[in-house]
């Protein structure tokens, strides 16, 4: 946890990410990275010199049996206050419009939710769990299927919803959630949906670690030259 803490303070100080007084909602999917990242979040309020709250947020997709009750258990250890927001994103992505890639519309509708529910808990603020090796893939997801050069931004303020979505994890690679994730044998809830682990960034993944048996440090370099890239990232 110390290293995590360090780089989360120091991603969070360059992107400015962290005011006093924010009220920061963490959206947490059930997997290791959100878990994580409150995990930190919640160790870094309570010696970050700028003062701060969090509120833990599920979406819940409408799959049968989700049971919520283990990030329960975990968020009142931490003493963070967690709320579900129940939704039917599965029937409609999956049972009614049936769509044949369901990925985009899924994100979008359960990223509405959550930026809802935030505003509706006086959040100001969300912060999401991508890390290192999501930015990495997310890069060459762009470039590859897109041709275009292209990622997620550090700091994206939704001028819509008028809220702020903070991503401190963005200097941290995923071995590290890894292995703090079964030290401290978080709840990690698996992800009911039917296309999880068969999905563009689950072939990118793969070819990134293909990459890198052959060049060792092509991932730092390439998170080098994403940040060297793109005009939010400098």
């Amino acid at each position: 946890m110390q290293k995590i803490l360090s780089l989360l303070r120091q991603c969070a100080e360059d992107y400015h990410m962290i005011d006093a007084g924010d009220r920061i909602a963490v959206g947490i999917s059930g997997g290791k990275d959100s878990l994580t990242l409150l995990a930190a979040l919640s160790a870094l309020k309570s010696f970050y010199p700028l003062p701060f709250e969090l509120q833990a947020i599920t979406v819940d997709m409408g799959y049968a049996g989700s049971d919520f009750s283990g990030i329960q258990a975990f968020c009142d250890r931490l003493g963070v206050r967690f709320s579900v927001v129940h939704t039917q994103i599965k029937e409609i992505v999956f049972d009614v419009r049936n769509e044949e890639n369901p990925c985009s519309l899924c994100a979008k509708m359960r990223n509405g939710a959550l930026h809802d529910a935030a505003k509706g808990l006086s959040c100001n603020k969300v912060a999401l769990g991508h890390h290192q090796d999501d930015a990495i893939e997310t890069f060459l997801m762009s470039l590859y299927f897109e041709g275009r050069i292209h990622c997620f931004s550090p700091v994206t303020y939704l001028e819509q919803k008028d809220i702020t979505l903070i991503r401190p994890f963005l200097y941290l690679p995923e071995r590290y959630v890894w292995g703090y994730a079964k030290r401290a044998e978080l709840p990690i809830w698996k992800n009911p949906c039917p296309v999880d682990g068969h999905t563009k960034r689950e072939y990118i993944k793969t070819h990134i670690k293909a990459l890198e048996k052959e060049n060792l440090g092509i991932k730092k370099r390439l998170f080098t030259a994403l940040q060297n890239s793109l005009p939010d990232w400098q």
